[in-house]
């Protein structure tokens, strides 16, 4: 059972940093694409930047120059740097990956359970 646990949101003031982690585990044959959404009180949930397994890296518009997203070698967890935060961004944020269990399974796609990130003075 593939399992995604996020770190690192919290409080913080505007024009401050924040930095999450999402590190998946079990039984993973491969990751196709890593990312993350976030979703605001009384919106929808909103994609926020992905990367895929070739390196290419999607942001949204609102968050271009001041999020960064990343992975590690082993390409199991996935970071998100957000800097310059804003009150717009206050949100809960969800890790995803699409994955597959075994070399002939079909891409499914699993969350992590969400971490709030609160940007206030």
């Amino acid at each position: 059972q593939v399992q995604l646990v996020e770190s690192g949101g919290g409080l913080v003031q505007p024009g401050g940093s924040l930095r999450l982690s999402c590190a998946a585990s079990g039984g993973i044959f491969s990751i196709d694409v890593m990312g993350w959404y976030r979703q605001a009180p009384g919106n929808e949930r909103e994609l926020v930047a992905r990367i895929t397994s070739d390196g290419s890296i999607n942001y949204a518009d609102s968050v271009k120059g001041r999020f960064t997203v990343s992975r590690d070698n082993a390409k199991t967890t996935v970071y998100l740097q957000m800097n310059s935060l804003n009150a717009e961004d206050t949100a809960v944020y969800y890790c995803y990956v699409t994955a597959k269990s075994s070399r002939v399974s079909p891409l499914y796609i699993y969350w992590g359970q969400g971490t709030q990130v609160t940007v206030s003075s």
